[in-house]
């Protein structure tokens, strides 16, 4: 049987956007969810039409995290062994690899609910821009376990130490604008202005060069588990790959355009 469209796609002039559309049980990902988003994604990382990618939830959720039924207790026996395997890998996949490293810039608008199991997605992400309503939790503690695979390593590189400890041991609730306070969300502006505030954001990026962002996230992300020296050789290995794929885009029209006063690169403006 085919599985129920639980994912959305929506494209506009560049910006692409996913939704989690199961808003009856806050976005919980369930097996099907899981297969949709790992095929998305991999779709769309040799899309060279996708600028910018957000991703959000229907209705008043993000994501509530794992479905607990679906995810967990259907596939517990023996019998689905297989079938939980496979989920597990493809929910592993895609929240860590295909989205951490996908080629453009990431938003998680976080309208509401973000649970668990999706603090993977937000961590992934390049940008995490929340409703100050919005409610996060880890609450595994509270059902007897603890936020464990991808959670429990994404919690530790985004949140303080006595933030996470605290939050992991708890189960207390969060607000959005706590989330932003801790370094778990970029920044947090009331619910009414959200979707325009991550608009603003995408239309920013939009506009910058593609492998110049590419490149940024790398050396960021990258750089992060090297030391000074292997930092260093690493990014001059990309900026050599840089000029070449930009044809020295950014020293002939980038500083260029600078040296002869028709860009503000600080202000990240140009002049008439």
């Amino acid at each position: 049987m085919a599985d129920d469209q639980v994912v959305l796609l929506e494209e506009d002039n560049g910006i692409f956007t996913i939704t989690f559309n199961r808003p009856e049980k806050r976005n919980a990902m369930n097996p099907a969810m899981h297969r949709q988003m790992h095929a998305l994604l991999s779709d769309l990382k040799f899309n060279d039409k996708v600028r910018v990618l957000i991703i959000t939830g229907a209705g008043e959720s993000f994501c509530a995290g794992q479905d607990l039924k679906e995810y967990f207790y259907l596939l517990q026996d023996e019998s689905a062994k297989a079938e939980r395997e496979r989920s597990r890998e493809l929910s592993n996949q895609w929240r860590s690899h295909l989205l951490r490293l996908f080629p453009a810039p990431t938003i998680a608008m976080v309208n509401g609910w973000c649970f668990g199991g999706a603090f993977s997605v937000i961590a992934s992400c390049d940008i995490v821009v929340t409703a100050e309503e919005a409610t996060f939790g880890l609450s595994e503690i509270n059902f007897k376990t603890a936020p464990l695979g991808l959670v429990s390593k994404d919690i530790s590189e985004k949140i303080p130490a006595r933030q996470a400890m605290y939050y992991a041991l708890t189960g207390e609730p969060f607000s959005g604008k706590k989330a932003a306070e801790i370094g778990l969300a970029t920044m947090a502006v009331p619910k009414d202005r959200l979707k325009a505030e991550v608009r603003r954001i995408a239309e920013n990026l939009r506009e910058k060069d593609p492998i110049a962002l590419r490149v940024t996230k790398d050396v960021l992300k990258i750089s992060q588990r090297m030391d000074y020296e292997e930092a260093y050789a690493y990014s001059v290995a990309l900026a050599g790959d840089l000029t070449y794929k930009q044809d020295g885009a950014w020293m002939k029209s980038g500083i260029g355009e600078f040296m002869e006063g028709k860009s503000r690169p600080g202000l990240g403006t140009r002049t008439p």
